[in-house]
Formats: structure tokens, C-alpha cells, sequence
């Protein structure tokens, strides 16, 4: 028995065993909280410029300055819901009250200004004469995905309790984030160290400036987005600004999703007769909110490297589908790192092949 333990390879085997089943433990553990934890990371990543700041101003007392940050963070998420919930209240009613009569007397003719339009204006027309054919199927078709909204209300409002949970025990990782996030990075080098070797800080660098990069880019971009959407919504009159504004916020955070807000708006504005307020609106997306797109997110994202769009890209699409809402955010900051400690690695053994 002796000999056997003496054995070096069993002597690896056994910690091996030991540290692997530990690991399927605290996964075990900890996976019900995944998403907390994550947001926790992102949020804590995001606010830790302001945070040093905060620290320093507080002559280096971490614990305060992590209470200060927590408590200033959770006001400003408890103000921004005050606000969405008293702006959605009034604004869904107005678009309920102005949609109520379309629905309930659909028009039999498109706008005039529409009509006399070639060929679109008898087109729109005959899909318009379409529509009213099937007006039951229609109507069918639209209490169909008003339950399947309300059905989605109702599971939103019957979480509100699960999330006020989740937000509570994010705050709490939040606060310790900040307190010891600075220590825990300290450790995280030293046991890359072994790993990595001389080339870790080039590796860190790199996965942190990609990482720093594409979260910054991905929300400026959509909140960007949205402010000059809602701008533009009401300057055309249209109801609901505030709520149309957030909503394209929130679609922008996906490459090319503003104009699956603001293109069916301005549409509609045209339909319903008011043509200029509707090409208004839709030159304001083309030339205004599609260049926010087109010069912000690249303009940051490529300070991390010139991360490629085809990378970002697929990180948003791939990171939802795997990871949900925020993967909107890890599926993009994963592959860009990939890339990053990729050319990082590329750049090493170029170094290495010149000495």
C-alpha cells in the first residue's frame, strides 16, 4: 500500500481527483446564482472607475467607499424603475386609447397622400383590401398576442418578488465586489501565473482593455440609441415617446435592432396620414440613430484592438441563445477575449522566435 502511494503519478492523481471534485461541488452550489453573480461582475466592472475615485476622495477606506457606491447605485436603480414604471403607466394607456378605435373600425383606404404614390399607393392599398377580407382572422390573430402579452405581464409582475430577491442579493455581491474585488484580482494573477508565466499581464491586458471595450460600446451604443430615438419620436408627435424611446434603448442592445422599433413607428406614421411626420422619422433613423450604431459601438469596441463586428456580432447572437439577457453581454466580451489573448499569444511567439 505504502508503494503504491509513493508512486508519483498516483500522488498527482489523488489531489487531481480531490480539487476536481470540489470544483463540481461549488458549481453545484453556486449555479442557481450564475446570473446574480454575473451581474454583479458587470455592473462592479462598469462603476469601478468611479469607484477608485470615490476611494481615493475617501482617503483609501475601502469598506466606505464600497458602502458609498452600493448605496449610490441602489438609488439610482430604485429612481430609473420609479421612473420607467410612472412613464409606462400613463404612456401604455395612450397608446391603448389611440390604437382602440383602429382596431375597433379598421380604415377601408389608405391615407391619400399614400395613394397617389405609384405603385407603392395601389400596392399598399390592395394588401389594405387583404387585411379587411379576413377582418375576423385579423382580430383573431391580435387577442392572440394581447394574451400572449398579458400572459407575459403576468408572469413579469408574479417574479417581481423573485427579482427583488435577486436585485438584493446582487447589492450584497456588489458591496464585496468592490471592498475586496482589488485583492481577489491580486490572487486571480498569482494563480495565472503559474499558467501563463511571464506573458500573464500581456494575456490580463488584453482580456481586460476587449472586455472594458465591448461592454462600454455595446451600452453607450444603445443608449445612445435610444435618447435620440425618443428625440426624434417626439419631435413627429408621436405618443409615447419616453416608453418608444426605452424600448428602442433596450432592442439596440442587440446589433441592428433600433430599426425593429423606429421603422414599423415611422411606417405607421405614414399609414395614419401624417406623411411628413413618417419620412421625417424614417430619415432621422437612417442619417441620426443608424450612425450612433455605426460610430459609437466601433469607435469604442476598436480602442480594445479593432475587435471585428462579424465577432460582436455573433457574441450577442450566440451569448442570448446561450446564456439569455446577459449573455448579451458575455457572449460578445468571450469571444473578443478569445481573440484578443489569440493575438496575444500571436505577438508572444513572434517575440519569441526574434531573441
Amino acid at each position: 500500500m505504502t508503494v503504491v502511494l509513493n508512486n508519483s503519478t498516483i500522488k498527482l492523481a489523488i489531489p487531481a481527483v480531490l480539487l476536481g471534485v470540489l470544483l463540481w461541488l461549488g458549481y453545484a452550489v453556486l449555479r442557481e446564482f450564475f446570473l446574480i453573480i454575473t451581474w454583479a461582475f458587470i455592473i462592479t466592472y462598469v462603476t469601478w472607475p468611479s469607484y477608485r475615485w470615490l476611494k481615493i476622495k475617501l482617503n483609501n477606506r475601502a469598506t466606505l467607499s464600497a458602502v458609498v457606491m452600493t448605496g449610490i447605485i441602489s438609488a439610482f436603480i430604485t429612481l430609473l424603475a420609479f421612473w420607467l414604471i410612472n412613464s409606462l403607466q400613463s404612456e401604455i394607456k395612450v397608446i391603448y386609447q389611440s390604437f382602440l378605435p383602429v382596431f375597433a373600425n379598421p380604415p377601408k383606404e389608405i391615407p391619400e397622400s399614400l395613394s397617389e404614390i405609384p405603385w407603392l399607393g395601389s400596392y399598399f392599398q390592395h394588401y389594405l383590401d387583404q387585411l379587411n377580407a379576413d377582418e375576423a382572422g385579423i382580430k383573431s390573430q391580435l387577442l392572440d398576442w394581447a394574451k400572449q402579452w398579458l400572459g407575459q405581464l403576468a408572469k413579469l409582475l408574479g417574479g417581481v418578488g423573485r427579482n427583488l430577491l435577486s436585485l438584493g442579493f446582487i447589492l450584497v455581491t456588489l458591496f464585496f465586489c468592490f471592498r475586496d474585488g482589488q485583492q481577489v484580482l491580486e490572487q486571480l494573477r498569482l494563480g495565472l501565473s503559474r499558467f501563463l508565466g511571464k506573458y500573464q499581464n500581456t494575456y490580463l491586458q488584453a482580456a481586460g482593455d476587449t472586455t472594458h471595450a465591448v461592454v462600454y460600446g455595446l451600452v453607450l451604443a444603445a443608449l445612445g440609441q435610444g435618447l435620440i430615438a425618443g428625440i426624434g419620436y417626439s419631435a413627429a408627435g408621436v405618443k409615447a415617446p419616453a416608453l418608444l424611446g426605452a424600448i428602442t434603448a433596450l432592442f439596440a442592445l442587440v446589433p441592428m435592432g433600433a430599426p425593429l422599433v423606429w421603422l414599423p413607428v415611422s411606417f405607421g406614421l405614414i399609414l395614419s396620414d401624417n406623411l411628413w411626420q413618417g419620412a421625417g422619422l424614417f430619415l432621422w433613423g437612417v442619417f441620426v440613430i443608424s450612425t450612433i450604431d455605426n460610430i459609437i459601438r466601433p469607435l469604442v469596441i476598436s480602442g480594445a484592438g479593432r475587435i471585428p463586428f462579424l465577432i460582436v456580432l455573433f457574441g450577442v447572437f450566440g451569448g442570448l441563445q446561450a446564456f439569455g439577457f446577459v449573455g448579451l453581454f458575455l457572449g460578445p466580451v468571450i469571444l473578443s477575449v478569445l481573440l484578443s489573448v489569440w493575438r496575444a499569444w500571436l505577438k508572444q511567439q513572434s517575440e519569441g522566435t526574434r531573441e
